[in-house]
């Protein structure tokens, strides 16, 4: 089992919507990492309603079995997502990871639904951990309904992670929350959807435009920003191209439903050209 240059661990979800399609954070990451040229390899769980080799041809993925898919209802009221959880996978945690593993490159630490055990970052002490913290930052009721929650773990996981990207829309306590988190990180990017992305980086914060595009649905966008953010931060060790970067990338994918709006290298590069990156960014 050779050993992945970028490792995502995380639940594959089925997203209902208008009808059925598969999604969460580990099929948009493992994506786009694998269209960026990167040797991917994923750890997740899902039922047998799902066949990653056809999903996700090209990623080594280990499939842990398990009796249901993670499954959220999505609906839209005008371009505000509500969540509803309907059926969670099995938990994944620092036994799921082959020690031919625990050398990746980068790792992408991608819960959805509290399933990746926070000691799983003790799994990986020489490699770049990324993580989107979504799944830490979410509890839900008897119903399924979903509301933020505190990042319990979030000072033992970011005193190991090299860069964490997450929505403004997933942190309970705002601002304030926020710059809480970006004390802790060495990194830290907040998306913030059509209006771009802030990077948080030793006390100052810099903002980034989006890239102009035709939105059709933006589920994903985050999680794509967020491989893109971290393959091209480990190559070049800067995070302003980085956010630039993340921010092209993550364009391409509000303009289709799914994750087939994951973008290739040659139409990345091509849109780079239409907006250069800011020589200051905005602060």
């Amino acid at each position: 089992m050779s050993c992945p240059s970028y490792l995502v661990i995380g639940h594959v979800s089925m997203d209902l919507a208008a009808d059925y399609q598969i999604g969460g954070s580990f099929t948009y990451a493992a994506m786009t990492a694998r269209n960026l040229g990167e040797r991917v390899g994923g750890i997740t769980s899902a039922g047998p309603d799902v066949d990653l080799a056809e999903t996700l041809p090209g990623v080594d993925v280990i499939h842990m079995p398990s009796t249901i898919t993670t499954t959220f209802q999505i609906t839209y009221a005008g371009k505000r997502r509500r969540l509803l959880l309907r059926a969670v996978a099995s938990n994944i945690g620092p036994e799921q990871v082959p020690e031919a593993w625990r050398a990746a490159d980068i790792v992408h630490l991608a819960p959805i639904a509290q399933e990746v055990s926070p000691a799983i970052v003790s799994c990986f002490p020489r490699s770049f951990v990324g993580v989107t913290p979504q799944g830490w930052m979410r509890r839900w009721n008897d119903a399924g309904r979903i509301s933020k929650a505190p990042w319990r773990d979030a000072e033992d996981i970011l005193r190991r992670a090299q860069a964490v990207v997450l929505s403004q829309e997933d942190v309970l306590g705002g601002k304030r929350a926020i710059r809480r988190l970006a004390d802790l990180a060495q990194v830290l990017v907040v998306t913030r959807g059509a209006a771009g992305a802030d990077l948080y980086l030793q006390g100052k914060v810099c903002h980034f435009p989006a890239f102009a595009a035709r939105e059709v649905d933006p589920t994903g966008a985050g999680d794509t920003f967020a491989a893109a953010f971290f393959v091209k931060l480990r190559h070049t060790g800067d995070p302003f191209q980085a956010t630039h970067f993340a921010n092209c990338v993550a364009s391409f994918v509000v303009e289709a439903v799914g994750p087939r709006g994951v973008p290739t290298l040659e139409q990345i590069d091509e849109r780079l050209k239409t907006q250069p990156a800011p020589t200051e960014p905005a602060s």
